[in-house]
């Protein structure tokens, strides 16, 4: 009898935000994978640190942080293969997923590896979307209009043309990019209606007109963006 793989969605970083499910799955899973640094701690571990049990096997799955691909997809296929030989030694293994597992989470890729052998549970969290939307205290849209999640790596005119068919944005895996994106911003007579969150939902959480935000920005930023209306005020940081 295999185990059930289950991809757990454990929030976008205060542990109080972690659903019930995720938190009763962690703590009776015999095995946690989760993503982990070449250095330093696991974001996702450290979020679900207290539901995970004294005796559980412990997998980090080690991702450098790299943009070439091919490194990533050899580490993803090293550890489908662990994590499936503990599957079919009949062990349930929990997989920790920071925000939400499907929302541009790495657990893609070993469900992409592991679902048609073995049985898998994916268990939603709130994302980092929602969470940054939270912390401006600004809706992500209403009504009808409609509402684009863009990667900070795309081309500023590919940005552009996005930005311009949508009424409401998010600018995710900002980062080093910040500078950048916030001059694109001002060309595109945005910069006061744009929101920035970093960290959002723990306690360094820095909430900010772009106009405002600093030079450097950690990887876990967001740009929210309302095209229509007016202005917004920014809700100051906690």
């Amino acid at each position: 009898m295999s185990g059930t793989l289950y991809g757990i969605g454990v929030g976008p970083g205060d542990p109080e935000l972690m659903t019930r499910k995720a938190w009763r799955l962690i703590s009776a899973a015999p095995v946690v994978a989760y993503p982990a640094p070449d250095t330093g701690e696991s974001f996702a571990r450290a979020i679900a640190a207290e539901a995970i049990g004294p005796d559980a096997e412990e997998i980090p799955i080690v991702v450098p942080m790299r943009t070439d691909r091919f490194p990533a997809q050899e580490i993803y296929d090293k550890a489908a293969d662990r994590l499936s030989a503990e599957l079919y030694a009949g062990r349930d293994v929990a997989v920790l997923c920071e925000g939400d597992p499907f929302f541009y989470g790495s657990f893609m890729y070993l469900f992409e590896r592991l679902a048609e052998q073995h049985r898998v549970d994916v268990v939603p969290g709130v994302s980092s979307l929602t969470a940054c939307a939270a912390a401006l205290g600004r809706p992500l849209a209403a009504r009808s209009e409609a509402l684009a999640i863009l990667p900070g790596t795309m081309e500023n005119d590919v940005l552009r043309s996005r930005i311009e068919a949508a009424d409401a944005v998010a600018i995710i895996k900002v980062g080093h990019r910040l500078p950048r994106l916030r001059a694109l911003m001002a060309e595109m007579g945005l910069l006061d209606r744009a929101g920035y969150v970093a960290r959002a939902s723990l306690p360094a959480e820095e909430v900010l007109p772009l106009a405002e935000a600093p030079e450097a920005a950690p990887y876990f930023s967001m740009i929210l963006i309302y095209r229509g209306g007016e202005p917004w005020p920014i809700r100051p940081p906690r």
